[in-house]
């Protein structure tokens, strides 16, 4: 009998009890001290010969059901093994990403750095005749994994810029789970600029479940870091296609800061949360900008991969990809930020993520899928920007640099390399995307425990709140 690895604790003073979760089960309890004491008495490496009275049986064999004492280390172990297996394996949903074009209509500084033009021009967009093959393609999965539910999200590039793709893909697959009894939930991640209340309109009876729209802080800072190609700003215009569609569909919010943009989020804030539309938004949530190397100074925020040319990874938006941060000196201020635009969005009243559940996210799922304009196959939408790394084709074969892309997807396990780490179970080692882009190896965790230790500290305060 001992306490599980990933046991954590917050102590509330003013009510003289603890804040107790276990990262495994999902179990939170508040209890007394005492009863907090018994799992430090547990945690001992030679627990053998602790005696217990009656009482504190009774709370032993309580703590015992939720998970917070176990048999052995060795045994938990392997139920975490076996939990990362089951979650690669599990076929209860199939996950696809389409790029449906890496042309994009923005020029953010944090992507486009150099660019003018010459690579937009040129950027792959898929074909009807490719969706048509993504649509066959998705039907055999269909039919092999027989899963209850198929999540389908559009993504680019600026993925509004090729509506055709988007209403075939959506109609055929609609009809495809219609036939095979699945549910089908449809998603868009967009820059907003191009979205209308007719996209949306023409959307809706085929799954729309919601849209991503991103605004990189205030007025002022978000035309700034996400102006047209012409540079032109895009804030109001975008805000007032929100205000269009916001009756129509769900809308959530994302935002991309870095050490210049940080302190508007606020500002963003105040401005969301004055708008009719403020109590539709079903999610606000702000994430750090992924860099290549790691920045000079602790006043720096890391930046989008770009290739030694400067131009974009073959022009993917980072707008969703990278969203664990990064293993760099900046981790602190990184940590501390993301902690503070968190706690400043549940101020005002927005739904967003407690920070303390951040994964394992779609990388770890065998059959999540991004698929980039050419019907090549990737891990996750970060990944979409190297060839190298493309682990399969919707079409016949694939080759040996397929199958070794996907072998080492398959072994991906950053997570084996934290130790004794509480948070393993919902952190699962970090982004394999900002390890990749920042130290070379996908399997290098991404470590940010002192945010989620600070959003566990937040967290038990709402549970005892709530008591």
């Amino acid at each position: 009998m001992r306490a599980s690895t990933f046991n954590v604790q917050v102590p509330l003073p003013d009510r003289r009890e603890v804040f107790l979760m276990n990262t495994f089960s999902d179990a939170q309890l508040i209890v007394s001290k005492d009863v907090a004491s018994l799992l430090d008495r547990l945690a001992d490496d030679n627990p053998r010969g602790l005696a217990f009275d009656n009482e504190e049986q009774d709370a032993l064999a309580q703590l015992t059901e939720h998970g917070f004492i176990v048999e052995d280390r060795e045994t938990e172990r392997r139920s975490l093994n076996r939990f990362f297996t089951d979650l690669r394996e599990d076929t209860s949903l199939l996950r696809v990403t389409v790029l449906t074009t890496l042309q994009c209509n923005f020029a953010c500084d944090y992507c486009f750095q150099g660019d003018h033009g010459d690579y937009n021009k040129f950027a792959q967009k898929m074909s009807l005749e490719t969706a048509e093959q993504v649509a066959h393609w998705i039907a055999t999965r269909l039919d092999t994994l027989e899963p209850e539910r198929f999540s389908l999200t559009f993504f680019g590039g600026e993925p509004l810029l090729n509506l055709p793709v988007m209403y075939a893909l959506a109609e055929r697959t609609w009809e495809l789970c219609r036939q095979r009894n699945v549910e089908m939930l449809t998603n868009i991640i967009t820059n907003g600029l191009l979205l209308t209340p007719e996209i949306v309109d023409r959307l809706a009876p085929y799954g729309l479940n919601g849209v991503k729209i991103t605004l990189d802080g205030d007025r002022d800072t978000h035309d700034r870091m996400r102006p047209l190609r012409g540079g032109q700003g895009t804030f109001d215009r975008i805000i007032d296609n929100i205000r269009r569609v916001a009756d129509r569909c769900q809308v959530s919010i994302g935002g991309n800061f870095d050490a210049s943009s940080v302190d508007s989020y606020p500002a963003l804030l105040d401005f969301l949360a004055e708008q009719e539309f403020a109590r539709s938004l079903v999610k606000v949530s702000f994430k750090p900008i992924v860099q290549t190397t790691p920045a000079p100074s602790q006043s720096l925020i890391p930046l989008t991969p770009v290739s030694d040319s400067g131009k974009p990874l073959n022009g993917t938006c980072m707008t969703s990809a990278g969203a664990g941060g990064s293993p760099c000196d900046t981790c602190h201020f990184v940590d501390e930020k993301m902690s503070f635009l968190r706690e400043e969005t549940k101020l005002r009243g927005f739904p967003t993520g407690d920070g303390v559940h951040m994964g394992p996210c779609e990388i770890h799922r065998r059959h999540a899928y991004t698929l980039g304009p050419d019907g090549s196959l990737h891990a996750c939408p970060g990944f979409t920007g190297e060839p190298s790394l493309a682990t399969g084709h919707i079409g016949a074969g694939g080759g040996a640099a397929h199958e070794n892309a996907a072998a080492r997807f398959d072994a991906l396990a950053a997570w084996k390399s934290c130790g004794d780490c509480s948070f393993v179970p919902v952190c699962a080692g970090g982004c394999s995307v900002a390890s990749h882009s920042e130290l070379g190896d996908m399997n290098a965790p991404a470590c940010h425990k002192q945010s989620l230790e600070s959003a566990l500290v937040s967290l038990a305060h709402e549970a005892a709140s709530g008591a």
